[in-house]
């Protein structure tokens, strides 16, 4: 098999500059390429690894925003981010933030496992978590 490695998460926005004043203020994103199309551009936002290319919106959106830990339709349901602390980062992220669940915590499945989800600019949901690990035998697909 060829070898894969994670890329990035695309997201159309209403406005850019809110969406990466968001993801750089509260999760630490800076920008890692700017590429002008024309009157609009695209911005590559990276944090370690992990990416986020931001596309200028070409229209409304046909649903409406997302609340609790996003929608339970087919297609993206929210973004996740571990954190040492989710109520340290509640914190430090400001009033201004919109919590749309929790803090909730999990210790019936991992004990310090904690998630609160809140809304970007445009509605997304981002999951922020702490504890979370991965299982040490997880069953079969079969």
């Amino acid at each position: 098999m060829t070898d894969i490695k994670y890329s990035h998460v695309a997201i159309s926005c209403a406005d850019l500059v809110a969406m990466e004043r968001f993801y750089t203020k509260h999760f630490g994103f800076q920008r890692a390429r700017v590429i002008p199309l024309g009157d609009t551009q695209i911005i590559f936002l990276k944090n370690g690894p992990a990416y986020l290319e931001l596309f200028q919106a070409e229209g409304q959106s046909p649903v409406l925003s997302s609340a609790g830990d996003g929608p339970h339709y087919p297609g993206l349901r929210h973004l996740a981010f571990q954190v040492d602390n989710v109520d340290a980062k509640l914190a430090e992220m400001g009033k201004g933030v919109r919590v749309t669940l929790g803090p909730l915590s999990f210790d019936d499945f991992i004990p310090g496992w904690r998630s609160v989800w809140v809304a970007d600019p445009d509605g997304n949901i981002v999951e922020i978590s702490q504890g979370y690990v991965d299982q040490d035998n997880p069953p079969s697909m079969e």
